[in-house]
């Protein structure tokens, strides 16, 4: 039997929400555009489905528009923030997704749009001075674009206080919420922000959808162009079962949010214990036992021929973790986000995730297993 301690990269679909998507798959038939009955009944699941997302948000469902994942959210509230709203700058950080910080890389490249990186401490937290200070600069039209929390070490951005400095200097505020959407509550009509982005399948829902959360203040024009799909803003027929699947697993998520939390922050504090135990000279990266997300545990392990090799005879013991973001999977790359937080360091790092799926006889389990591997 397998182990999966990588949620932070997807998450099992949880059986409930197949059930519903299931039933959507075998009884929703109708195209949500379509004006007869079978049109007119998809369209109302869709749209229930918008009101229980926004209403977990505190958001109105006119703010909620369903897309692919968090991937083409965050590049549409990017791309669009610069072609229609006037962006012409964007404070970020050298620890964001993939998927925000290649935007920014097209963007300043073809938009010449200036692209600056706040400072960060080693443990990923951002140096909100530094953010303030760039944030004085009035010289263009700025959007701070950060994440909730870091996917590969954990790391909890305080959204208050950014959102606080970005409406004090009259910045956009874009936030991509990816790893912390169903874990934590989250709510827009207290918290200022301009774009959310959000994606089912880190919240034990399917892969392949996701949402974003456009403030009513901003009118943006779509980012895929087609139909009247999503109140003219998307274009492209509705995946019906996917955004009904997403809807349920995050009604769940947030239900069960506190049971799911105390079950999961148990198993990565006795998971560190445990390792602790163990293994001599570890390093736990980010903040995981401050302000870091409860589901991520970053170990730097010490130097050795057998750490070199660590994550691929994991695998082979039947454990699945990882090294980095699943978004480079089958590259070897290395982290950009320990190269910019701990650049040159020797360590073989490991991020283990865990989900309410997850025991404590999985983590004794794995603990065994890298002894063996490990000697």
């Amino acid at each position: 039997m397998r182990i999966f301690f990588d949620n932070a990269a997807t998450t099992p679909i949880d059986d409930r929400v197949i059930e519903v998507m299931v039933d959507a798959l075998r009884h929703t038939n109708g195209n949500p555009s379509s004006i007869h009955q079978e049109g007119r009944t998809a369209r109302s699941a869709i749209e229930q489905a918008r009101r229980q997302i926004a209403r977990t948000l505190n958001a109105s469902i006119g703010e909620i528009f369903f897309t692919s994942g968090g991937t083409e959210s965050s590049n549409m509230a990017l791309k669009r923030s610069v072609q229609d709203l006037g962006v012409r700058r964007i404070i970020s950080a050298r620890t964001e997704h993939h998927c925000v910080l290649h935007s920014l890389e097209t963007l300043a490249k073809e938009e010449e749009v200036k692209v600056v990186f706040v400072d960060q401490a080693n443990n990923g937290h951002i140096q909100i001075n530094h953010l303030e200070e760039l944030l004085q600069d009035a010289t263009h039209k700025t959007l701070v674009s950060l994440m909730h929390t870091n996917n590969e070490v954990g790391t909890l951005l305080d959204l208050e206080q950014v959102s606080a400095l970005c409406a004090q200097y009259g910045a956009l505020f874009h936030t991509d919420t990816v790893q912390s959407m169903g874990f934590y509550p989250i709510d827009v009509a207290k918290t200022k922000i301009a774009f959310l982005t959000g994606s089912a399948h880190k919240f034990h829902g399917p892969k392949g959808i996701g949402f974003i959360y456009i403030n009513s203040e901003n009118i943006i024009h779509p980012y895929i162009d087609g139909g009247s799909q999503e109140r003219n803003m998307r274009g492209g027929t509705e995946n019906i079962s996917g955004i009904l699947g997403m809807a349920k697993a995050l009604e769940l998520a947030t239900t069960e949010m506190e049971t799911r939390r105390a079950h999961i922050q148990g198993l990565r504090d006795y998971f560190a214990e445990q390792l602790q135990a163990h293994f001599a000279d570890l390093e736990f990266n980010g903040d995981p036992f401050g302000q870091g997300h409860y589901k991520i545990l970053s170990v730097g392990f010490s130097p050795s021929p057998r750490a070199d090799l660590l994550l691929l005879n994991l695998d082979i013991a039947g454990v699945a973790a990882s090294g980095g973001s699943a978004c480079s999977s089958g590259v070897d790359v290395g982290s950009h986000v320990m190269d910019a937080l701990k650049h040159g360091s020797p360590r073989q790092t490991l991020r283990f995730s865990f989900s309410y799926m997850n025991s404590k006889e999985e983590v004794d389990q794995v603990v065994q297993r890298l002894k063996e591997i490990l000697g």
